[in-house]
């Protein structure tokens, strides 16, 4: 199992944010490597909410479910389907408040496919890829909730 720890301050309370990460088709709003973020769940946010999420680059698609949801404190997204060579992934959010201000904490975690091949990929491609896309993802919402 890989895991990577990403965080970002924001000028925003944790309300704010929470709205935004909740909200299952809001991520094409602030994520500027996603194309369409689609609920699959008549509910929209919450423990079993679901969504499809298509990727900017017109190939890569994945699917995930909420499978934490306390308000404000936590949330986490595992994945149930997608493109991507991996077989496992979660990503869980907390949040500080500090001052009007709000720390975002992410930790994804995630089991590559094809067994060795996969880790040395992990090791030498798809680590740094997630890497570079969660901190593309982080400063996205940051700008999204600072300025809307």
């Amino acid at each position: 199992m890989s895991r990577l720890n990403n965080n970002i301050t924001i000028n925003a309370p944790i309300e704010k944010i929470w709205q935004a990460l909740s909200d299952i088709e809001t991520l094409d709003q602030y994520d500027p490597t996603v194309k369409k973020s689609t609920a699959l769940t008549p509910t929209k946010s919450g423990l079993g909410a679901k969504r499809k999420v298509e990727m900017l680059d017109g190939k890569n698609w994945f699917e995930e479910v909420v499978t934490v949801s306390k308000p404000n404190e936590t949330l986490t997204y595992e994945l149930t389907a997608c493109s991507f060579p991996v077989k496992k992934l979660k990503h869980t959010y907390s949040f500080e408040a500090d001052n009007g201000m709000t720390k975002v904490n992410q930790v994804m975690e995630y089991h590559v496919k094809f067994g060795l091949f996969g880790r040395l990929l992990d090791i030498l491609t798809i680590r740094k890829q997630s890497d570079a896309g969660i901190k593309l993802f982080l400063t996205g919402l940051k700008s999204y909730a600072e300025n809307s």
